[in-house]
């Protein structure tokens, strides 16, 4: 038999696992909610400083009142915010626990704050701030009915538990978030399965093509203890789909699950290692700094079509972007349309690095500009996958210079999960001010459905205000169909795109 104990998230109490708790007992098991000190009524705070160490405290009570000779496994279940004191406790009593379940959530590191994964950038930055200026006391007040969205999806929640949800939430301690977490690494023994809310932003999938482009730091996800699940809901499923929730936590609880495979490791070529379908000529790069262009033989100078890859793809990836099938690929069949082919690097190796990246792209932009094989007046653009936030910029104010846009299976808004709502790069509002620019889009047309929405908003949006958008679709598509999908559908959309990309250049 497993006995559940569940922690809620930031603002939240008890209430918010009521009906879930109450599906796990029908199943057989039992499940204990724990109040947190100064999140709870029935746990008000006792001194003026609440913080992460006394959350850690409460969990620990909880599972000392466990009785260690009932032979009852503990599975500790820890949502958003509520994973750090999970971890904190699972760490301490690692003998007692038979599985950590990090819900919607990351895995913190040892000396990590909860402040690191609060997820809206915006007020990150601003508690940091606060913390480094030694305001630790206080709290932070709780999220407006209209506010949630800046914690996660609130995709599947209806309005009356949205409303509910509200009128309960309580101010979050600060100590709570400024407080690192100490481990001591004991809880590194401790099986761990990973529930991911696929409309928040993160699917297996995902979590898999991160895990294929070699990060280090990810390959503790390829251990045979990890398991991952994945609901088709928001942030908070316990609200949105508890019936399934309970039921994904009875199979974590068993040892069930998702497991990833490592880098390397598989029995097929990762993806994005995979070739390129379309025959084009091995047309020699010409490497100057982060961009390598793909110059035909002839007179110049040419039109250029710089590629920008997607992302975040970690640091040190080897091998680079750049150096991959498809964008190689993609930039020798624009030299093989008489186009100086581009494939440009930048630094989107986290989804708070936007700015830097986009900082890049403009500056890589304007060095193959100043290329004497290159008609600086002639530029498209073709963005894929996480780097379509960054058409954005280039959407709001395009330059004359610019003379057509593309994006293949892009995300064109960004994802609940990310933490940017108010930022500049969302094309699906951008795309209001394109005026005349050319904008290509190619549709997966099995695309993730929270990738998908974003296109289908964008989409909307250009034809509110008339904008030249050519849509081009894969209905049986993946998201990077190029190599992992039947070349008999693909190859002919991607040559579709490539001469309405080179009519805008050259007509």
């Amino acid at each position: 038999m497993h006995v559940f104990i569940m922690v809620a998230g930031a603002f939240t109490g008890t209430h918010v696992w009521q009906e879930t708790a109450a599906r796990l007992v029908a199943a057989g098991g039992t499940a204990q909610v724990v109040p947190l000190t100064g999140l709870d009524p029935d746990r008000p705070a006792a001194a003026p400083h609440v913080g992460l160490e006394t959350h850690i405290e409460d969990v620990l009570a909880a599972i000392d009142a466990v009785d260690a000779t009932s032979g009852r496994q503990i599975v500790l279940v820890g949502h958003d915010y509520g994973i750090h004191p999970v971890l904190g406790a699972a760490d301490r009593r690692a003998e007692r626990i038979a599985r950590v379940v990090c819900l919607d959530s990351g895995m913190p590191q040892n000396g990590v704050p909860a402040l690191a994964a609060v997820p809206d950038q915006v007020l990150r930055a601003q508690l940091a701030e606060r913390a480094e200026a030694g305001e630790r006391e206080g709290v932070l007040a709780p999220p407006a009915l209209e506010e949630w969205e800046r914690w996660g999806s609130t995709y599947g929640v209806g309005e009356a538990d949205l409303a509910r949800l509200t009128a309960l939430a309580v101010p979050q301690p600060l100590g709570t978030l400024f407080q690192p977490l100490r481990l001591t690494g004991a809880v590194a023994a401790v099986p761990v399965t990973g529930v991911l809310c696929a409309r928040n932003g993160a699917g297996i999938d995902m979590v898999q093509r991160l895990v294929d482009f070699g990060d280090p730091a990810l390959a503790v996800l390829t251990q045979p203890q990890v398991t991952f699940f994945e609901l088709p809901t928001g942030h908070w499923p316990m609200l949105s789909c508890p019936g399934a929730l309970a039921e994904v936590l009875l199979q974590a609880a068993a040892g069930e699950g998702h497991r990833l495979r490592p880098a390397g490791g598989g029995a097929s070529t990762p993806a994005h290692l995979r070739p390129f379908p379309v025959d084009v000529p091995e047309l020699p790069r010409d490497r100057q700094g982060p961009v390598d262009l793909y110059v035909p033989e002839g007179e110049g100078p040419r039109p250029a079509v710089v590629f920008v890859h997607g992302g975040p793809v970690p640091e040190g990836a080897r091998p680079s972007p750049r150096e991959w099938p498809t964008l190689m690929g993609h930039a020798r069949l624009a030299a093989a349309e008489g186009m100086v082919g581009v494939s440009l690097e930048h630094r989107l190796h986290d989804v708070a690095d936007y700015e830097r990246a986009a900082a890049d792209i403009a500056a890589g932009v304007e060095r193959v500009r100043a290329d004497p094989r290159v008609d600086a007046d002639r530029i498209a653009l073709w963005f894929f996958s996480g780097s379509g936030p960054l058409t954005a910029d280039w959407l709001a104010q395009p330059p004359a210079w610019l003379r057509c846009l593309a994006a293949s299976y892009p995300v064109l808004a960004p994802l609940p999960a990310w933490g940017m709502a108010g930022s500049r790069f969302h094309p699906a509002r951008a795309i209001r001010q394109a005026g005349s620019l050319p904008v290509v889009v190619l549709r997966a047309g099995l695309e993730s459905p929270e990738i998908a929405a974003t296109v289908d908003a964008f989409v909307t949006a250009a034809d509110d205000c008339a904008a030249r958008l050519e849509l081009v679709d894969v209905p049986n598509g993946h998201h990077g169909f190029e190599t992992i999908d039947p070349p008999e559908e693909t190859i002919p959309a991607v040559r579709r795109v490539m001469r309405s990309v080179v009519t805008h250049l050259t007509g």
